[in-house]
C-alpha cells in the first residue's frame, strides 16, 4: 500500500482506460496523482472516487497536442503538490485503419500529434522537475505495434515505433541526471478505445473481440490492470536500475 509514498505523479489520458488504472493503482500506493485529460466528466467523476477513499488527486484539463497545455499542467501540478517525481505517458489515439496509401496527411497528423509530439510535449515539461527532484521515472505507454507489424493502423504503427526509440535516447540522455525512461508495450487491452476500433472496422462486435482475444496465446484479451501494475513497479524505487528497457504486456502476442 506504500509502494509510491511520497511521489507525485502525472498520468496523461488519465480518466479511462489504461490511464485510469494508473491513477487508481498510483493513489492506492500513496502517491499524489495529477490527472491530465480532455475528458473532463470522467476525470471529475474519479477524482470524487479517489478523493472519497482518501487519495490525493487533482484533474486538469489537458490536451497533450498543445504544448502550453501540458507546461501549463504539469507546472501547477508540481506547485499543488509541492514536486514532481513520475510522468506516465499514456494519452494516445489509434487513428485510421486505413492502408498506408489511403491515409490522408491530415489522419497521418492527427495520430502523430497526440501519440508522439504528446509524449515529447510532457517530457520536455517534466524534465526541469525532475531535475529539482534530483531524479524521476517516466513511463512511456507504447504497444505491440511498436515492436511488430499487425497490417493495420499505419499512423498508429509509426508513432508507437517513435515513442519506443524516444524512450531509449531518453534513458541514456538523462541518466547521470537519474531520471529513468521505460517503455511498456501492452497488447490488446479492453479500453474504450479497443472497443470502438474493434466497432468500427467489424459488424460484429463480440465475435471480433473474440477473434481478438484468442490471438494471445493466453485466450484473452488484457485488463488496464495488467499495465498499471507494471507502470507501478517503474514509478517505484523497487526499478532503481531499470532504465531503457520495453515491457511487453501482451498475453504472449509477439511471443510467437
Amino acid at each position: 500500500m506504500h509502494r509510491l509514498r511520497d511521489k507525485v505523479i502525472a498520468v496523461t489520458g488519465g480518466a479511462q482506460g489504461i490511464g485510469r488504472a494508473c491513477v487508481e493503482r498510483a493513489a492506492e500506493e500513496g502517491a499524489a496523482v495529477a490527472v491530465l485529460d480532455v475528458l473532463d466528466q470522467e476525470g471529475a467523476a474519479l477524482i470524487a472516487d479517489l478523493r472519497a477513499k482518501g487519495g490525493a488527486v487533482e484533474y486538469w484539463h489537458c490536451d497533450v497536442a498543445h504544448e502550453a497545455d501540458l507546461r501549463s499542467a504539469l507546472d501547477a501540478a508540481a506547485k499543488r503538490f509541492g514536486a514532481l517525481h513520475g510522468l506516465v505517458n499514456n494519452a494516445g489515439i489509434a487513428g485510421i485503419n486505413r492502408p498506408t496509401h489511403e491515409v490522408t496527411e491530415a489522419q497521418w497528423d492527427a495520430v502523430q500529434s497526440v501519440n508522439v509530439k504528446g509524449v515529447f510535449f510532457a517530457t520536455k515539461h517534466a524534465l526541469p522537475h525532475f531535475f529539482q527532484a534530483k531524479g524521476g521515472s517516466v513511463v512511456n505507454i507504447s504497444s505491440i505495434a511498436g515492436l511488430v507489424g499487425l497490417a493495420s493502423v499505419p499512423p498508429y504503427h509509426a508513432a508507437k515505433g517513435a515513442v519506443r526509440l524516444m524512450t531509449k535516447n531518453d534513458a541514456i540522455q538523462y541518466a547521470s541526471k537519474q531520471i529513468r525512461f521505460n517503455s511498456i508495450h501492452p497488447g490488446y487491452i479492453w479500453t474504450a478505445m479497443v472497443e470502438n476500433h474493434l466497432k468500427a472496422n467489424s459488424p460484429n462486435l463480440e465475435a471480433a473481440k473474440a477473434a481478438v482475444a484468442a490471438s494471445h496465446p493466453l485466450g484473452r484479451l488484457g485488463a488496464p490492470d495488467d499495465i498499471a501494475w507494471c507502470v507501478v513497479y517503474l514509478l517505484s524505487d523497487e526499478s532503481a536500475f531499470v532504465t531503457g528497457a520495453e515491457f511487453v504486456i501482451d498475453g504472449g502476442y509477439t511471443a510467437r
